[in-house]
């Protein structure tokens, strides 16, 4: 598999970056690990959620979804880190033009870039929808419970607590 090479623009000094990885196409477990592998490019991963299998959202008649969130450090800003994560989606197998929130064998999102609010037509942080989504959160809880949402100014796992749907989040593993 052709490696990527991340952009070389770069903020001074790392800053956290937290994001959602999930898909529910071909070896769903394989395609997240081979997207953290790739990540390691441009992300220097520090925890890792546990794996859970979520029903999907919005479009409904789809395969069930393996998701996780990640930390790490990274150098780049959030324009280049989401050029770098559409990168690695599309050498994944991902049509980045095909249906909204339909079938994927990988989705990579920024949710929190340090404790930056970005609002761009193309990059939203933190990410628009990860309060209402349970898939989201319940993974993100794992590993930044404490974490204060910039907006909503909130705890992590606070944010989790209150939103519906938990009960179909289902961990099925500790680690990938």
């Amino acid at each position: 598999m052709a490696e990527l090479t991340p952009p070389s623009s770069s903020p001074s000094s790392a800053v956290t970056v937290h994001l959602a990885l999930g898909g529910n196409l071909g070896d769903r477990a394989a395609n997240l690990a081979e997207a953290i592998r790739r990540l390691a490019g441009a992300v220097e991963i520090d925890a890792q959620s546990a794996l859970y299998e979520t029903a999907p959202m919005y479009v409904t008649d789809q395969p069930a979804f393996l998701n996780m969130a990640v930390r790490g450090t990274t150098r780049l800003g959030p324009a280049e880190l989401l050029r770098f994560l559409k990168e690695i989606e599309a050498s994944l197998g991902r049509d980045l033009g095909g249906l909204r929130f339909g079938p994927r064998p990988i989705d990579i999102d920024i949710l929190l870039y340090a404790d930056r609010v970005v609002a761009e037509p193309d990059l939203e942080i933190p990410h628009p929808r990860m309060a209402e989504r349970a898939f989201v959160l319940c993974p993100l809880a794992d590993i930044a419970a404490d974490t204060i949402h910039p907006v909503l100014n909130r705890r992590i796992d606070t944010l989790r607590d209150e939103v519906p749907g938990r009960e179909t989040v289902l961990r099925i593993a500790d680690a990938l």
